[in-house]
């Protein structure tokens, strides 16, 4: 059902405090979270190995956890330690850990073979911690499929309709033909819009005297990383050849990792690099896309319902659909290879 041998968000570093237990479920999976001494990131299965109880309802003893149905203790490797009233524990008595990076503000988690689990492989997202860049952390939880999310992120037509008082921009936007390159893990989307609107979000922090060349130029990959370079310059200023005069730039990082089948993590934050001493322009930034996140999830959220009323619907592809359908070919493709994999290792 999901990608497994990919690397996830899991949560915002500073969901996890120093002291605490942070519960999630990531692909189906309950997953514990806590710090060690070291400050460390620690991720186990939230379920007992003894009765299966969540683990994020007992306690820290050090770095070890202690459940409080039957009082087992558990390592930060997983090993349960002791069980009272027993004085051997069975080698096989542990709960699943899990290889756990972090890095500029993400808690990133890898929910399958932790042999293969490869640090640089994790998506470069610098802009959320670099001093020259701004940006607040944002979280919605959806109760949709999260491949449904993706089609949302792969096709912006929906902007002048979805976000017409916040990302939005003429209904002429959705008229333009994105260039889609195919990457080995995703794929790339430029659209290019010349002499348009500034649209509501950026006319409302920066003073633009007349139209825009706007942009939109973002890479999404597996299993569902959106890492997008947008902006809009003054008209002719030679933004398309690389001249970025005047212009209001962002680097825009979203992460979409599925809860369950029908839930969704959404991660995201907007990072800006002008006006980085005004903290009311980073404030206004992140609450117009807030916005309009909440106005995607609200048309996200319809579609699912009605998905779910007729199983047997097929969704008819557009030639705005590109992008969608080469990505959701690219999950299958590594869907299939897991299967294969774990067909071949159970032989």
């Amino acid at each position: 059902m999901f990608i497994q041998n990919t690397w996830y968000v899991a949560a915002w570093s500073h969901e996890i405090d120093a002291d605490g237990f942070f519960a999630r479920t990531i692909t189906g999976i309950p997953v514990l979270m806590y710090r060690s001494a070291d400050s460390t990131v620690v991720a186990l299965e939230d379920r007992c190995c003894h009765r299966g109880a969540p683990l994020s309802l007992g306690r820290r003893e050090g770095d070890d956890v202690r459940c409080l149905y039957h009082g087992l203790k558990f390592d930060c490797s997983g090993a349960c330690i002791e069980a009272p009233a027993q004085d051997r524990v069975p080698a096989q008595a542990r709960v699943r850990s899990f290889a756990v990076v972090e890095r500029h503000r993400w808690i990133w988690i890898w929910m399958g073979d932790a042999a293969l689990a490869d640090p640089d492989a994790i998506p470069d997202t610098h802009w959320l911690d670099d001093p020259d860049w701004r940006s607040l952390p944002g979280y919605i939880h959806y109760d949709v499929n999260y491949l449904l999310i993706c089609d949302n992120l792969l096709d912006f037509s929906h902007l002048p309709f979805v976000h017409p008082t916040t990302l939005g921009g003429p209904e002429s936007y959705a008229k333009i033909r994105p260039l889609v390159e195919r990457l080995d893990n995703g794929v790339r989307v430029t659209r290019w819009t010349m002499d348009t609107d500034v649209p509501p979000f950026a006319a409302a922090v920066k003073a633009w005297p007349g139209k825009v060349d706007r942009w939109n130029i973002y890479d999404f990959t597996i299993p569902g990383i959106l890492r997008m370079d947008s902006g809009m310059a003054p008209v002719g200023t030679g933004a398309f050849e690389g001249r970025r005069i005047d212009a209001a730039e962002f680097r825009g990082c979203q992460a979409l990792t599925p809860e369950t089948a029908t839930s969704t993590h959404y991660f995201f934050g907007h990072p800006h690099n002008f006006a980085i001493d005004r903290p009311e322009v980073t404030r206004a930034i992140h609450e117009s896309i807030v916005e309009a996140f909440d106005e995607d999830r609200a048309i996200i959220t319809a579609q699912q319902r009605n998905l779910a009323r007729d199983p047997s619907f097929t969704m008819m592809a557009f030639a705005m659909d590109s992008a969608l359908v080469q990505f959701r070919r690219i999950v299958e493709r590594y869907l299939d290879a897991e299967r294969e994999n774990h067909a071949q290792s159970t032989v």
